[in-house]
């Protein structure tokens, strides 16, 4: 458990568990495009989570504040490859953090742990992807020093 102190407010980052589920889904819809695509049968989630939680190479945060709210959220991967002179990539995924908490630094004190903790994983690129219509997701990435290098697609399966 990690603890982050912001302007008087204290944070506290943890990996989940799956007592955490129902908290963690309700954070991935409180957005325009998560009210579309996340469900009520927790049943998918359950079995996500089993295999998350099981790999080694993936840490799903759970975030509180001091009220025990649940207030953020972020899955890290780390992906070893062998492009980049075999280089391990730190991927950030399903980054959310609740309307009551944005505009407080939250954010922007995760990414840095989180770079942080892939740093000490012996990752040496962090990347992300974001949905094409977030432009205001773009914004923050960019101050943070990403750079928007590549285009992505999706197929689904």
């Amino acid at each position: 458990m990690h603890t982050l102190t912001l302007a008087g407010r204290r944070f506290t980052l943890r990996r989940a568990v799956a007592a955490d589920l129902p908290e963690l889904v309700a954070l991935l819809a409180d957005d325009v495009l998560g009210r579309e695509r996340e469900g009520t049968d927790l049943a998918p989630y359950e079995q996500a989570f089993a295999g998350i939680d099981r790999d080694p190479n993936q840490l799903l945060l759970a975030v509180r504040d001091q009220e025990t709210a649940m207030v953020a959220t972020m899955q890290l991967t780390l992906i070893p490859s062998l492009s980049r002179g075999g280089a391990t990539r730190l991927q950030l995924e399903a980054v959310r953090v609740a309307g009551s908490t944005r505009g407080s630094g939250l954010g922007t004190a995760l990414f840095s742990w989180a770079h942080d903790w892939g740093r000490a994983q012996g990752a040496m690129l962090a990347q992300l992807t974001t949905d094409a219509s977030r432009a205001d997701a773009h914004r923050f990435y960019e101050r943070l020093g990403y750079v928007p290098s590549h285009v992505g697609f999706k197929l689904p399966l």
